[in-house]
């Protein structure tokens, strides 16, 4: 996944002008307009970096002269006292763009960190790490962005993306059966259809059904074991519900194709990062 500027603008934007709606009465009032100066950007901890690129536009949109150099690239692992970046250009734009710019990176550096420790966890199993809709309203291209950097794999992206039916869909419609034979009725043959079931008995009425993708909701080790077996490769399947760094192994041995984990984006403490003028 590659972020373009044409994407991100708004959202850096919209940051920027939450910081300073009428502008910023420190900065503007102790420093000179031409005044040039360099800062760094300096891990204090350990952590895979994501949000350079974020980082780099909160300055360019406050001023063109302002040049960004960064040492490292997305997804690369600092360690605590490892210099990120350097940015240099006149001192207002520098000022007035460092907390914007750092929280951006702190918080997609704490989801790509966060990511890399659970897909090292399943190193060498044939599973894939995705993320979930649980992201923070306005920033979901930037969040899942950052998944993709610490080495998770995107689920869909929006409503539109794909079906899932889940728990209050079924309940809706009155079964598993119902749901599936309205929406496929509607869609295009493009779109793959996923439930969501919480039973032997639901993951035999969505194969009945034909579904695509059955995802496996909050259950135990046995049941995804069971359930593997009997989907038997007929459909992908996808764990999903609580999962930890101490049990995302042990799912993952049960054969589950997909385990998606909200936490990745809804959970995250954020990055130390410092921008220190030198």
């Amino acid at each position: 996944m590659k972020l373009d500027k044409l994407y991100i603008h708004d959202i850096v934007s919209n940051a920027l002008k939450e910081d300073m709606p009428l502008g910023d009465v420190t900065t503007d009032n102790i420093i000179s307009e031409g005044e040039i100066s360099k800062a760094e950007f300096l891990a204090k901890q350990d952590a895979v970096i994501a949000g350079l690129e974020v980082a780099k536009y909160v300055f360019e949109l406050l001023d063109s002269n302002v040049v960004f150099d960064s040492f490292i690239k997305d997804g690369d692992k600092v360690k605590k006292g490892d210099i990120i970046a350097t940015v240099s250009g006149p001192v207002r734009a520098l000022l007035k763009g460092e907390r914007t710019a750092l929280n951006f990176m702190q918080r997609l550096s704490a989801i790509a960190t966060m990511t890399d420790r659970y897909v090292s966890k399943v190193q060498g199993l044939p599973v894939r790490i995705t993320d979930t809709r649980k992201t923070t309203p306005g920033l979901r291209l930037l969040e899942k962005y950052a998944v993709s950097a610490g080495g998770g794999v995107n689920h869909r992206f929006s409503l539109s993306d794909g079906v899932l039916i889940k728990d209050n869909h079924i309940a809706a419609a009155g079964g598993i059966t119902n749901a599936v034979e309205r929406v496929r009725s509607c869609i295009p043959h493009t779109i793959k259809i996923e439930v969501e079931v919480e039973s032997i008995e639901e993951v035999q009425e969505a194969l009945a059904c034909k579904a695509d993708i059955i995802m496996l909701d909050n259950m135990t080790t046995e049941q995804m074991t069971e359930a593997v077996k009997l989907i038997n490769k007929r459909a992908l399947v996808e764990a999903s519900g609580n999962m930890t760094e101490e049990t995302i192994y042990g799912v993952a041995l049960t054969g589950v194709d997909i385990i998606s984990i909200g936490k990745l984006t809804h959970s995250v403490n954020s990055v130390d990062i410092s921008m220190n003028i030198f």
